[in-house]
């Protein structure tokens, strides 16, 4: 077997991690579609509270989201893996058996705080040769947009015959799946990868959030979330007063997401081909403002309602695709686990404001006013991304050093940066690694002949 396809074990972990990411995503996604028509019972129940039921999660993952991954560091991967899981249980049986808005909410802050998507990737990358790393993180990415499609599907009808608890007694089951999934299925790692590869340094953080270009990807997934959490408070009730009874939503959402996909790939195509990933994003910005805009004009039309959620969707997903791809092209050399650490957390902490943001405005001018918002930040991001930069498309490797002391660590970077190809490089001496980004020039041999290592 040569270096261009995934291994017997890299194609395991791949898989096995991906539907524990996926599983444990759906358990979060589920509850979006339904809560605001089936939790009408529940004690408290408001659309504020609807808002920050949807999430609550979203608080307690920004937080911890980074800790998590530096206690797998310490710990192991799969201990602070199943930890989390068992939380995640916890919460969806909190939540199970809550019977006012409050309990709700209360299980969902403990559902989010098993906070394990750092550790989930840091394991990926411990269990994945570097060159096959990329292929192995985008199968766990489709991973996780499946199980968005799927819970739009099955959260609806799953809610239909067994109502709200029943739909939070089956997250509980998709957890404990998932633990034994990890538990069976996932190799142990005999190393770890990288630091700079998997997890983030809190001493880089800082330095993450003052970068321009990285700061417009993150402010982004923070208001794509927030938008995304928001329109689910509004939307379910908007269809319902438009005409499509509960019981049906999901023939709408789950075609609608799927016919999305394939609009959505064009995008990508001619991204890559005109080299021009800045047009494509500011198109798919534009085709979600558009169906925010006709979300807010026609209320009422179930026609023009479902027009526009298929919009949504082919912009929603172009734009959650390509974020994490950016973040790791744009990053420092050496930084994509603090990089991806400080994503993450916007990313949740998106979800949370969407459902406070969308619970308020919805309690204050109805639906409307919820899209209106919602158009409102879609611009402000459309307007931050006017300064972007298209990315080169370079190559990263992470390589085995041979390396004793600084002053050789020193040297062996500065070699490396005259190697033809070389963009950028630098060899850490703690980790015993060098990481490049390169371009189509780049000959992976020179490289290892400077390193010393014979991999």
């Amino acid at each position: 077997m040569g270096n261009n396809g995934l291994s017997g074990t890299e194609k395991k972990v791949a898989f096995s991690l991906a539907s524990v990411f996926g599983l444990r995503m759906m358990g979060l996604f589920m509850i979006m579609p339904v809560f605001a028509l089936y939790g009408q019972h529940l004690e408290g129940f408001s659309p504020l509270w609807v808002g920050i039921a949807i999430g609550a999660y979203g608080l307690t993952q920004a937080v911890l989201q980074i800790p998590m991954g530096i206690l797998s560091d310490k710990y192991g991967r799969k201990p602070i893996i199943l930890i989390g899981l068992v939380l995640f249980a916890i919460g969806s049986l909190i939540a199970a058996n809550a019977d006012s808005i409050y309990g709700v909410v209360f299980g969902r802050a403990v559902q989010g705080m098993g906070a394990i998507a750092a550790a989930v990737l840091a394991l990926a990358a411990d269990l994945t040769r570097d060159e096959q790393r990329t292929k192995v993180m985008a199968i766990i990415g489709m991973c996780i947009g499946g199980s968005f499609a799927l819970s739009l599907l099955v959260g609806p009808i799953v809610a239909q015959h067994v109502g709200l608890s029943g739909l939070f007694f089956l997250t509980a089951i998709l957890a404990v799946t998932g633990m034994l999934i990890v538990q069976f299925l996932v190799p142990n790692p005999i190393s770890h990868a990288p630091k700079g590869d998997t997890l983030a340094t809190p001493a880089r953080l800082k330095r993450m959030l003052t970068d321009p270009q990285l700061f417009r990807l993150d402010a982004g997934i923070f208001i794509l979330h927030l938008v995304l959490t928001a329109v689910f408070v509004a939307l379910p009730l908007d269809l319902v007063d438009a005409g499509l009874v509960k019981e049906k939503h999901w023939m709408l959402y789950f075609p609608a997401f799927v016919g999305a996909f394939f609009l959505m790939v064009p995008l990508i195509i001619i991204g890559v081909k005109r080299k021009n990933t800045k047009a494509m994003f500011q198109i798919a910005l534009v085709i979600m403002i558009v169906a925010l805009l006709a979300m807010a004009a026609f209320s009422n039309n179930l026609w023009v309602l479902s027009f526009a959620v298929v919009l949504f969707f082919t912009g929603f997903n172009y734009l959650e695709a390509s974020l994490p791809s950016l973040i790791a092209k744009f990053c420092p050399v050496g930084e994509k686990g603090s990089a991806m650490g400080v994503y993450s957390t916007s990313q949740f902490l998106g979800a949370f404001c969407g459902g406070m943001l969308g619970g308020g405005a919805f309690q204050l001018v109805g639906a409307v006013g919820v899209f209106i918002v919602a158009v409102i930040l879609m611009s402000i991001w459309l307007f931050l991304t006017l300064g972007m930069q298209n990315p080169v498309l370079l190559k990263s490797y992470t390589l085995e050093a041979e390396v004793k002391d600084k002053a050789q660590a020193r040297d062996m970077a500065a070699q490396l940066s005259q190697l033809m190809g070389v963009v950028e490089a630098i060899v850490v001496l703690d980790e015993k690694v060098a990481y490049l980004k390169v371009d189509e020039h780049f000959d992976l041999r020179e490289a290892r002949a400077v390193l010393g290592s014979a991999q």
